[in-house]
């Protein structure tokens, strides 16, 4: 990660905390957004913080989701953790042997592991996951209290 980038992170995380007087707040539950690029539909996804859902091709975890009481500026923002699923193997050709064909996103962690990070409902370019054929975003929390079903 770019020192630019962990600059604007720290920076967000710091400006929602310091947004008001009260601090954002754990919910039990998020609201997702995920795009698939070939076929153009986009499906709305929730979950529970500690649920993983599949979309495609792939899997996310939900490990936090907080958000700005009323009287604040709205912002939502949740943890995730992005894996690819595994794809049916293949026998490569010469080229992809060569290393001159991409397969799609290289993982940055164990498993397949895409993205873990915060995303920010406010701002999702900030810091968002970087795949050629899905978007994921945050659209809100839900559930006021984390033992509320």
């Amino acid at each position: 990660m770019t020192r630019f980038l962990r600059f604007t992170l720290a920076t967000a995380a710091v400006a929602l905390a310091a947004g008001g007087a009260s601090a954002l707040e754990p919910r039990s539950g998020v609201k997702l957004r995920a795009l698939d690029k070939i076929t153009g539909n986009s499906t709305d996804l929730t979950a529970k913080v500690g649920e993983t859902l599949k979309f495609g091709r792939l899997s996310v975890t939900v490990r936090a989701c907080y958000q700005a009481p009323p009287q604040d500026t709205p912002e939502s923002a949740a943890f995730l953790e992005i894996h690819a699923l595994g794809a049916a193997s293949t026998r490569a050709t010469a080229a992809e042997k060569a290393g001159k064909v991409q397969r799609g996103p290289q993982p940055i962690g164990p498993d397949g592991l895409l993205f873990s990070g915060w995303m920010f409902a406010s701002s999702p370019g900030l810091s968002a996951l970087e795949h050629p054929t899905y978007d994921v975003w945050v659209i809100s929390c839900n559930a006021s209290n984390p033992d509320v079903q």
